[in-house]
């Protein structure tokens, strides 16, 4: 074999192995997307009109960010600004109207992940 022969295989095995390397770096930064937050919340109250809940640790998160789900059921966002550690805020849940037990999520929506849940008696 020719010492040219050896260089184009050599150079061409490069190229292929740049593009295969280069196709699975590139693809996982396309599956990485946004994480969700991490954050421990209690439900203080309920009505079938409203949720309380109260954010007891973890990082300041958008409340707009944050969205109540009720048995699957979407229900409104926690306002506008930071959710600080202690602080309260309410969520309208009067389009969902549960009754009985039902499961709580907060959903972080750029993610699309539960952040928290929940069985809570509406009863």
């Amino acid at each position: 074999m020719s010492p040219v022969i050896g260089v184009i295989l050599m150079v061409a095995i490069t190229v292929i192995l740049a593009a295969v390397i280069g196709t699975f770096v590139l693809g996982l930064g396309d599956q990485l997307g946004d994480t969700a937050p991490q954050a421990s919340f209690t439900i203080e109250s309920n009505s079938t009109d409203n949720i309380t809940v109260t954010k007891t640790g973890g990082q300041a998160i958008e409340g707009s960010d944050l969205v109540v789900s009720v048995d699957g059921q979407r229900g409104d966002n926690f306002g506008s600004g930071d959710w600080q550690s202690g602080e309260r805020r309410n969520a309208s849940i009067s389009s969902i109207s549960p009754s009985g037990d039902a499961t709580v999520r907060i959903i972080h929506d750029p993610s699309g992940n539960a952040i928290f849940e929940d069985t809570w008696d509406f009863s």
